[in-house]
């Protein structure tokens, strides 16, 4: 190897990279709130006058619902945003909301006190005993002593020689006795924040059985079987079956069947009927072809009409005309009617054009014909059938009950909503749906190496010495520009890994989509696991890793193959050098970001580029809709920072990165309840299944923040107090076994015993309580219904393709009427035991066959109240 130039910068020799200095924080800072105060005061100014953006849902909703009317003032909204309850939140947002924002509230909770012992006990340990650092390189004192005595120890390193721990084979322990203080906080803060979890999981788990056990849907009452043999593929011989396991009757049964060609002529229709509405809207926005002469005589006719009218109201006239002459008719003929080209011949080498609204018409006619006659066919049985139960009781045994001894045999698994069901899932053969998601998580794993290259790429060359290396000239520009060069330090690789966390959650939830799940809330929940596994192992492990070492993260393995105690060495030094990166990681999130979220910025942008794509009235109806809230692409991001707040607790300049995390939670806070609440919709249907993953991802942060207390502690020769540190860890995994044996089975499922009766509703049969003591206990009561009963007012379990209306052309301001159908009955093929013996319409269309949209009945009437009325 070479020997290091003369004029290369000390901190680039091998050893550690310069990284964001003192001076940048403030320049990430003004940027930040530059950022952040803009699209908050431009949110403040157009809230009130784009109610149909951010007031859309509130618009939308049932007029009795709980939720207050924000006044239209400048922040007059905000309190009265925060005033709002859990129990308003839930009944109209439902669980899924709830689990959401009662993540942030535990953090801001747990970060509120595990900073008040930083900031108290923690920092003046730093100050006293400097924690064994030294100044970063480029920092100096003399320029900014003011904010180095602020942030003195968060921006130094360790001043002890690490090559000596290396080679020493005794490893003698030579650590400062303060050290002990991060042994004791190590244990006190990863007690704590399984305390709040665990409080906070009991919490979640109450309200959820309490909520589901009190309303009466279809889904609460519905099972879905699986793995149905061929000798019981029928509606009558699996409801005998079901009954015969004397758990209750059975309502319905829709056996799922090869609906492939009803899909596909459904989806065929849906193509057609945009192309003759833009047919349509072209003819009409099209002006007469009458030339200047016609023009005139128009004029002409207009003025004698006038004459005429002046005349009439002195004499009438008995020989006048009894209506006026059809002016609108011969315009209308006048115009020039839309031609489409259509190819035919060999290789579609010949073509004629053809009338449009006549080609596109006969076309949705044929279809149609096509459509009502496959209504009628009978289609081969598939495995899966959905069972409705007389009761939530019936259903929630068979769920939970082991159906059939052969293994894979009758499956009994919790359904769905109806709207939420991907039906073109249901009768995908079980080997297919498998092999889709084996291949899906097979590329992500591949495509999870190609990520470890391309951020550690970006964390090397987001290096002041990696510039130097491949462009001196730009180096030696940034040298002499003091700000810019502060932008490219703080700004630049925060705004590439920001941009990088937005941009590839997209990826993700395609992948989750195509992985052939049943239902839109798994879709769901799948995206939210995918993309927090990027964000963690890619911005956190790799980059923290990479980050801040002039080594690249594979030379860093492979050197960690032959001696263990050079991935400890990295990622202790690589956290303390990263401190600041994620600091300003932190403040672009909470205070640059957020706003443009509550902006809705992303709406705003593309609203001007699908307004110049609209043509039809169904095209403007859509721009109109409110905005889907995507929990994929926010959840991780959160529990990002709340992994790093908790790693850098301890570490020095705690305080300044656990205010920061504080502010971000309290941001998100209200920037997610509002647009929960107010501007967006959220149609999936999960009954607060996200909280499982939370509390998983909450315990993989405590393992990250042992693990680099320990390689922490190793360097600063703390061995023992290191060693002390291997217990938790096993304590901490033992924990989440616990917690998942203990807690899982309560947010999957409903308790039996939380199911209010008839005979006694609204009282608690809880046997753990004291009766004498129910109605002092936080108890929730039940008013009218809940969002999902009004969400699920008429469905059924049934494709709608079979028994969706046909949708006429969409061509007026006003939608049109359905399509009056013949009174043949049209035989769906899988429905038994109707609970009117009247077929009922889905209002909804999961898989996009239909304009009905899948969240338009978002009105909820169901109120909760509960003793305290805590704000949420």
């Amino acid at each position: 190897m070479d020997p290091p130039d003369d004029k290369t910068p000390p901190w680039c020799n091998g050893e550690t990279a310069a990284g964001p200095g003192s001076k940048d924080i403030y320049v990430q800072l003004v940027i930040s709130l530059t950022l952040g105060i803009s699209a908050f005061v431009a949110f403040c100014i157009l809230r009130p006058r784009w109610k149909t953006l951010y007031a859309a849902r509130k618009r939308r909703s049932d007029p009795q619902i709980a939720l207050p009317i924000l006044p239209d003032s400048f922040l007059g909204w905000i309190p009265a945003l925060y005033r709002v309850t859990e129990e308003q939140v839930l009944a109209s947002a439902g669980l899924d909301a709830f689990v959401f924002l009662s993540f942030f509230k535990m953090s801001l909770r747990l970060f509120a006190t595990v900073f008040f012992f930083a900031l108290t006990v923690l920092w003046p340990i730093h100050r006293t005993f400097d924690a064994g650092t030294t100044t970063p390189p480029g920092d100096t004192t003399d320029d900014d002593f003011a904010l180095s005595s602020l942030l003195r120890d968060h921006e130094l390193r360790n001043l002890a020689s690490l090559d000596h721990i290396m080679e020493d084979p005794e490893h003698e322990d030579k650590s400062q006795p303060y050290l002990w203080a991060y042994l004791v906080f190590t244990w006190f803060f990863s007690s704590l924040t399984m305390y709040f979890m665990n409080s906070e999981t009991i919490k979640v788990i109450k309200i959820r059985q309490d909520y589901l056990g009190t309303q009466s849907t279809i889904t609460d009452r519905t099972f879905r079987l699986t793995g149905i043999p061929q000798d019981i593929r029928s509606e009558e011989k699996i409801k005998e079956f079901v009954e015969n396991l004397e758990i209750g009757h059975v309502r319905s049964v829709t056996l799922c069947r090869n609906w492939a060609e009803i899909d596909g002529l459904m989806a065929e229709r849906q193509v057609i009927l945009r192309k003759l509405e833009e047919a349509w809207s072209v003819y009409l926005a099209q002006q007469p072809a009458a030339d200047s002469e016609s023009n005139n005589q128009h004029r002409v006719a207009v003025d004698e009409t006038a004459q005429g009218v002046s005349n009439a109201e002195e004499e009438p006239q008995e020989n006048g005309p009894l209506i006026p002459s059809d002016n609108l008719r011969n315009l209308m003929a006048e115009r020039k009617r839309p031609k489409v080209r259509l190819r035919f011949g060999f290789l579609k080498m010949r073509s004629r054009k053809m009338d449009a609204l006549d080609y596109y018409e006969e076309k949705l006619r044929r279809l149609d014909e096509k459509i009502q006659n496959a209504r009628r066919k009978e289609y081969p049985s598939t495995d899966t059938a959905f069972v409705t139960m007389d009761s939530i009781a019936a259903c929630q045994m068979a769920v939970q009950a082991t159906v059939d001894p052969r293994p894979g045999h009758l499956l009994s698994k919790p359904a769905p909503a109806p709207s939420d069901v991907i039906w073109k899932n249901t009768y995908t053969p079980r080997y297919k749906r498998q092999m889709q998601s084996w291949t899906v998580t097979i590329f992500i794993g591949f495509l999870s190496l190609i990520w470890v290259f391309v951020v550690a790429a970006l964390a090397s060359l987001l290096n002041f010495c990696s510039i130097e290396k491949i462009a001196p000239s730009l180096r030696a520009f940034l040298d002499q520009h003091d700000v810019i060069q502060a932008f490219v330090r703080t700004g630049l690789p925060t705004l590439v890994v920001s941009l990088l966390n937005v941009s590839v959650p997209y990826l993700y939830d395609y992948l989750s989509n195509i992985q052939g799940m049943v239902s839109q809330g798994d879709v769901e929940l799948s995206a939210i696991s995918k993309n927090f596994f990027f964000i963690f192992f890619n911005i956190f492990v790799v980059y923290a890793v990479s980050g801040s070492a002039a080594l690249s993260f594979w030379e860093i393995i492979r050197l960690s193959l032959r001696d263990t105690r050079t991935i400890a060495k990295s990622i202790a030094g690589s956290i303390q050098d990263l401190n600041k990166f994620y600091l300003n990681f932190i403040l672009l999130q909470g205070f640059g970001l957020f706003p443009f979220k509550l902006l809705q910025f992303g709406s705003i942008s593309l609203y001007a580029i699908y307004r110049m794509g609209a043509k039809t009235p169904r095209d403007f109806a859509e721009l109109v809709q409110p905005s889907l809230f995507n929990y994929g692409f926010y959840l991780p991001t959160a529990l990002l920072v709340f992994i790093l707040c908790l790693v850098y607790s301890i570490l020095p300049g705690a305080h300044i990165v656990l205010l920061l995390g504080l502010c971000y939670f309290a941001i998100g806070y209200f920037v997610y309840k509002y647009q929960l609440l107010y501007s967006m919709d959220q149609p999936q249907h999960a009954t607060g299944g996200a909280w499982p993953i939370i509390c998983g991802r909450v315990v993989v942060g405590l393992i990250a923040f042992q693990v680099v207390m320990i390689a922490f502690l190793v360097l600063q020769t703390a061995f023992y107090a290191a060693g002390f540190i291997v217990p938790l860890v096993v304590l901490t995994f033992w924990y989440n076994y616990y917690s998942r044996l203990r807690f899982t089975p309560l947010t999957k499922f409903i308790a039996l015993r939380s199911i209010k009766r008839a005979s006694d509703p609204g009282s608690e049969s809880r046997p753990d309580r004291d009766p004498n003591q129910v109605q002092q206990q936080t108890r929730l009561t039940r008013r009218m219904s809940t969002i999902d009963e009004d969400r699920e007012k008429g469905m059924r379990f049934i494709n709608p393709s079979l028994v969706i209306p046909l949708e006429r052309p969409w061509i007026y301001q006003d939608p049109p009427p359905p399509v009056e159908e013949s009174s043949t009955d049209s035989n769906t093929g899988s429905i038994s035991g109707n609970d009117d013996g009247r077929a009922t319409i889905p209002r909804n269309n999961s898989n996009g066959l239909g304009s009905v949209s899948s969240s338009f009945s978002l009105g909820d009437t169901h109120v909760w109240r509960e003793n305290g009325d805590n704000n949420v």
